[in-house]
């Protein structure tokens, strides 16, 4: 009898105690990125529209889960980046930042982060030192970096053919880490860097840079900018003829609504490196259908990266029962590999790095195109372990 009763009371601690019960969850989450800008459409509300489809395809209220997403437009500076995630952090009690495009503002936050012990899952900055150089425990970064972009798009242009590259860089720590990966990759490749110039960011006169590099003799112009800055260059380019006269434009950090903004006609024949394309796969097309309902575009690669980071977030969180141990959530997203609708299969690795497939994609050409959205086509598929550095032994943070 006493046995009986004791089962009994055992039974009662475990359901009290076990998930279904217990999980009474809250999560804050802060989408901080540029929503104004050269990297809204990028970005923007587009982020903050894939976060709130990642909780809610999550289900997360029925785990005990309740999430609410805040959104804030960093402008891109650094110091407006680094002011809003302390306020967020210490007052208004975010558990977790996404996106954050820029790496001048990503470099930022993310050592903020780990002061806070939160989490920061970034989709939208390119720079390898957030999970090189200035690596922290806290940091996921899940979508592309600079390496991967120089891995494909500078790899493939060089081995066909265009050895001699001119760089106009945006002159902040994205634009010069995609120069310096990108110009390894070409001397790696047999090339050569004849020169480059450095273009404030963000700007709408590209003339001088342009000729500049149309007078060096180069085979590759290499643009290491991104989003409005890409497009006015790839205009200006092709106003001056420079493609007409031979020479090769490498957009190094190319998206979706960049080409949409454009048009076949002026970007045919681009190649570029991407996670991901909204018509991969009918995963991805049916969930960028659902998001174009929602937001009235395709989906870019930073924004799929937003949801998709956010699912494996919440994953972690339903696993700890908690938000609040920013480290330990990191942590559990490196003990498990993914298999994603979006990203397909990967895991992170110790040092925050998603290692996924990439691709490369050449635009298709006005004849080729079927419709307003159907830009690209697959020219080769980038394993995560070659698109990616290889992690630094210190940066191992599972070793920590």
């Amino acid at each position: 009898m006493i046995r009986n009763v004791l089962m009994g009371t055992a039974a009662m601690a475990a359901l009290a105690t076990g998930p279904a019960m217990a999980q009474d969850i809250n999560v804050k989450l802060g989408v901080l990125n540029d929503r104004s800008g050269v990297y809204a459409d990028l970005s923007g509300e587009g982020s903050v529209v894939a976060a709130q489809m990642a909780v809610e395809d999550f289900k997360a209220e029925d785990k005990g889960i309740h999430v609410s997403i805040i959104s804030a437009d960093h402008q891109n500076k650094p110091d407006i980046g680094s002011s809003i995630a302390r306020k967020w952090y210490d007052e208004e009690g975010v558990n977790a930042i996404l996106d954050v495009p820029t790496s001048s503002v990503a470099l930022a936050v993310a050592d903020i982060t780990a002061e806070k012990n939160r989490v920061m899952i970034n989709s939208g900055a390119g720079s390898t030192d957030l999970t090189q150089g200035q690596c922290k425990p806290t940091t996921i970064h899940w979508t592309y970096d600079t390496a991967a972009l120089a891995n494909g798009t500078g790899k493939a242009l060089t081995e066909a053919g265009g050895k001699k590259w001119f760089f106009v860089t945006a002159d902040y720590a994205f634009g010069h880490s995609l120069e310096e990966n990108t110009a390894k990759v070409v001397e790696a490749n047999g090339g050569e860097v004849v020169g480059n110039v450095d273009a404030p960011f963000p700007t709408t006169d590209f003339s001088s840079f342009l000729l500049q590099a149309q007078g060096s003799g180069a085979d590759v112009i290499g643009l290491a900018n991104a989003g409005g800055d890409t497009v006015n260059a790839i205009k200006q380019a092709s106003e001056f003829g420079i493609t007409q006269a031979g020479q090769k434009l490498a957009a190094l950090l190319f998206f979706i609504t960049d080409v949409h903004a454009l048009g076949t006609q002026t970007a045919q024949g681009l190649s570029l490196t991407s996670a991901f394309y909204w018509d991969q796969d009918d995963a991805t097309r049916e969930w960028s259908k659902r998001f174009m309902d929602k937001h009235g575009a395709e989906p870019t690669m930073v924004q799929a990266g937003v949801y998709s980071g956010t699912m494996q977030y919440l994953k972690a969180v339903e696993a700890l029962g908690s938000a609040e141990d920013g480290k330990a959530i990191a942590a559990k997203m490196k003990e498990t590999k993914f298999d994603d609708p979006l990203f397909g299969k990967g895991y992170v690795r110790g040092d925050g790095r998603a290692i996924h497939d990439m691709y490369l994609y050449e635009v298709k050409s006005p004849g080729e195109s079927t419709g307003e959205w159907d830009l690209y086509k697959q020219l080769a598929v980038i394993s995560g372990e070659d698109a990616f550095l290889p992690m630094l032994d210190q940066c191992d943070f599972t070793k920590q």
